[in-house]
């Protein structure tokens, strides 16, 4: 998620709302969590590892996969009217089409030519791009996590202080993926070989340096924010983004099961917004707060919850079809090149489309001037 907001973003008559559900599920949904979950991972016997590593990994699946299917419900919905400027600026219309119409059709043509012509270096390609904007998204999203913080508690950075944060945020990861890059390496995704590539020691040097001196600045410029407000900061916007950088990204392959256990942490970052922008959506119908007419039903609450429910719940379908039931299909009843592309190259496919369409998806929901997200987001 990359969220490029301000005080502009919320209509001044709006009351603040100071947490999206609380200040205890705010700071674990937001990123305290690893706080407490990542150090524990050092402690794991080693004959537990694997036990740990198989529940982190199924733990990631179920909540990583229906957030990724919410980037697709909330972009596609009315989508036809965001394609018109129907209440969007042009530059908004513009990037829906980009991000919605033509990124998946360049990536569609470039998978199809791949699996047809059978070249699975070129296939391999995508594992690194994925690598590349997965890195990329994480930043965003953490900074993103503490612009809605920061508008939630009204304790607002200017235009210097989110340049000194952006810059922080791409140095530290631009760094983290040079590391990655130090030595050529082949590695596989789904069946399908990818390689790493040697990067210069000098150019790594530099992104040291880089990322050491914007995160002592960054250090700086929230010292003195949180003199200029009173001792005051959007704590938890502050958390996630620190551990967006530095626990995710930066210090990720300290412990393997870290890397187990990140992408469902990050997911669970991405739903604390999402559910509670849904719930604004929800709420903003005139039978809201209607019972349900079947009383069944009626110990989830009103029809604003039930809802929201659903959304929920489709968002897990549609992960589980995306990921794998569609994909298995397809491996299944498609000819292709076994012995070049691996026995999952649907999955190789699906799973890339999805990862770098997504952060496409993001780019573009969650900026500023979007009206649905002023309207909903902080209400």
């Amino acid at each position: 998620m990359a969220l490029h907001l301000s005080a502009d973003a919320v209509p001044v008559a709006a009351a603040p709302q100071k947490y999206l559900f609380g200040p205890v599920a705010d700071f674990l949904m937001l990123g305290g969590s690893a706080l407490l979950i990542l150090p524990v991972l050092f402690f794991v016997p080693l004959k537990y590892e694997g036990f740990v590593g198989a529940t982190m990994l199924l733990l990631a699946h179920l909540i990583n996969h229906p957030h990724f299917a919410h980037s697709y419900q909330l972009f596609y919905r009315n989508f036809g009217r965001k394609v018109c400027g129907d209440g969007y600026d042009k530059n908004l219309q513009v990037r829906y089409i980009f991000a919605g119409i033509v990124v998946p059709l360049i990536m569609g043509g470039f998978f199809a030519y791949g699996s047809i012509a059978g070249n699975a270096r070129l296939l391999g390609y995508a594992g690194n791009a994925m690598a590349f904007f997965v890195g990329w998204h994480y930043v965003k999203q953490g900074y993103g996590m503490l612009m809605v913080d920061a508008v939630l508690k009204r304790r607002f950075f200017n235009e210097q202080d989110k340049k000194v944060l952006l810059f922080n945020g791409y140095a530290v990861w631009l760094f983290a993926w040079l590391q990655t890059n130090a030595v050529i390496t082949e590695r596989q995704f789904w069946g399908l070989d990818y390689y790493t590539f040697a990067a210069p020691s000098w150019v790594t040097n530099i992104a040291v340096f880089a990322a050491a001196a914007s995160t002592a600045a960054t250090v700086v410029m929230l010292i003195n924010r949180w003199r200029k407000h009173g001792g005051t900061l959007p704590y938890n916007g502050v958390v996630a983004y620190v551990v967006s950088l530095y626990a995710w990204i930066l210090f990720v392959r300290i412990n393997p099961l870290w890397l187990l256990v990140v992408p469902a942490l990050h997911s669970l970052q991405y739903l604390a917004v999402v559910w509670r922008y849904q719930t604004n959506v929800e709420l903003d119908r005139s039978d809201a707060v209607i019972e349900p007419e079947f009383k069944v039903l009626s110990i989830i609450g009103p029809m604003y919850r039930l809802r929201v429910l659903g959304f929920i719940i489709i968002g897990s379908v549609l992960g589980i079809l995306g990921f794998w039931l569609v994909p298995i299909a397809l491996s299944a009843l498609i000819p292709y090149n076994k012995e070049v592309l691996g026995s999952s190259l649907f999955l190789f496919i699906a799973w890339i489309f999805i990862n770098v369409h997504h952060y496409f998806l993001d780019n573009v929901m969650w900026r500023r001037g979007n009206p649905e997200v002023s309207k909903y987001l902080f209400r």
